[in-house]
């Protein structure tokens, strides 16, 4: 008896995904992990707005005990207030500027042990290089990336010694943004700051895995906070266009996919589709614990690459239009 020929064609590419994912849960690092979030001690930066301010709030919903770090004592406050009238939880605040080496130890010392750090907090400003003020680009790698390493190298002592007694795993999560994927006009002091978190975290993972330590990059898309609010009054045009091309989101949104990505044990955890995208074409030598991530990232590469490419066509398109404009108003 003949059978029939298309489940038979059909067979043939499931047994080979399904060869594929089996080669590929074998071979992939970290391990796949749950990091328990109820009973620990959450500390985030960036604390008092925002994707921080929400991220803790969610995380005391969860029944962490909760920490928020920012600059701004009055704001801390107020954020307080809001958990524990959203939650009935109490949290602990610090004002520290994370640019501020001894503030960080302090405030980090003063807050014990930590068993998840969200490194939250970030500064941006879009502006060409070319008009910016080195201080101002300055800034924002001091806060971004700098600040970050003040952050770890903090915590990580106390948080290596738990994990070697009582065996749990710990996290730690820095929230970037797709400015660490790809530069965009008018964010050169920003993506540089973002490419070098990227380049922390991956460098961590390899130093940290042996300590049941996790490494997590959040990559949120344009977030509805109150600095980005304030930084689109100064965005030039050209980077206003590019970034409507993408969408927005809430910062609730964002911080409960973000959550849900530290507790799974993600390094790379995507808010949108258009977040999808992005690390499938550039997931390159990012460490991911998922046989089913791995499995779409070997097989969709070549393809995200092609659509990365459209994504820069049209967004060098909305240079050329633009350029091409303020030179049409200038000659007349």
């Amino acid at each position: 008896m003949a059978f029939p020929l298309l489940p038979l064609l059909l067979l043939v590419p499931v047994t080979v995904a399904f060869v594929l994912i089996l080669a590929l849960s074998l071979i992939i690092f970290p391990r796949p992990v749950k990091v328990p979030i109820k009973g620990r001690h959450v500390f985030v930066t960036g604390g008092s707005s925002g994707i921080g301010l929400a991220m803790a709030r969610q995380a005391a919903a969860e029944g962490a005990r909760v920490s928020i770090l920012a600059r701004d004592r009055f704001k801390l406050e107020a954020a307080r207030e809001e958990i524990r009238l959203a939650t009935g939880a109490d949290v602990a605040v610090y004002s520290a500027d994370v640019q501020d080496e001894a503030a960080v130890r302090e405030a980090v010392g003063e807050a014990g042990t930590i068993d998840v750090l969200v490194c939250n907090q970030g500064v941006f400003r879009a502006r060409p290089l070319i008009e910016q003020d080195l201080a101002e680009a300055r800034a924002q790698i001091e806060t971004n990336l700098i600040g970050t390493l003040h952050l770890v190298k903090a915590a990580l002592p106390a948080m290596k010694k738990a994990a070697a007694e009582d065996g749990a795993p710990r996290s730690i999560a820095f929230t970037a943004s797709e400015g660490a994927q790809v530069g965009v006009y008018g964010y050169a002091a920003y993506c540089a700051s973002n490419f070098g978190i990227r380049g922390l975290a991956e460098a961590l993972q390899m130093e940290l895995i042996s300590d049941n330590i996790h490494l997590s990059l959040i990559l949120p898309p344009n977030t509805d906070t109150p600095g980005r609010a304030a930084e689109v009054s100064t965005r030039p045009e050209i980077s206003h266009l590019i970034a409507s091309t993408t969408g927005m989101l809430k910062a609730e949104e964002v911080a409960k996919k973000a959550l849900k990505g530290i507790k799974a044990g993600q390094f790379t955890i995507n808010v949108t589709l258009h977040g999808i995208i992005l690390s499938l074409a550039t997931a390159g030598f990012s460490p991911q614990s998922s046989p089913l991530k791995a499995f779409f990232e070997v097989v969709f590469a070549g393809l995200m690459r092609f659509v990365s490419l459209c994504y820069l066509a049209s967004w060098y398109k909305i240079i050329a239009n633009y350029h091409a404009k303020v030179k049409s108003k200038f000659r007349t």
